[in-house]
C-alpha cells in the first residue's frame, strides 16, 4: 500500500474567484498528514491575488516557519499555520460567509 500521494486541483468558488491547491501528504498510522502545500486564492480574472499560503522554506525569519502566507501582493508576507486542504475549505467558507 502506498504510504503518500500528491492531490492538486483548480477550483471556481460560487462567488466566481479561483482557487489552485496543490498538496502533498503521508499516510501515518491511518492518518493523513499534510508535508508541503501550497493554496493560491485570485480574483474571479485570476489576475488579482487575494491570499497564498505556503510551507515553502524561503522565509526563515518568520514566526511559524516555513508557514506563511502571501496577502493580496507577493511581498505582503505574513506568518501562516499549518494548513490542509480541510483547513483551507474551512477558511474560505469563513472568509466568503458560507458554503463554497
Amino acid at each position: 500500500m502506498d504510504d503518500k500521494g500528491f492531490f492538486r486541483a483548480r477550483l471556481r468558488l460560487a462567488n466566481g474567484d479561483f482557487v489552485e491547491v496543490a498538496e502533498f501528504f503521508m499516510i501515518d498510522q491511518e492518518k493523513t498528514r499534510t508535508v508541503e502545500y501550497r493554496y493560491q486564492w485570485m480574483d474571479s480574472m485570476k489576475q488579482g491575488l487575494r491570499k497564498r499560503w505556503d510551507n515553502a522554506p524561503h522565509h526563515p525569519g518568520l514566526p511559524n516557519f516555513p508557514h506563511h502566507m502571501h496577502v493580496k501582493d507577493e511581498k505582503h508576507i505574513e506568518p501562516g499555520v499549518p494548513m490542509s486542504i480541510v483547513e483551507l475549505i474551512d477558511l474560505l467558507e469563513q472568509e466568503l460567509g458560507g458554503p463554497l
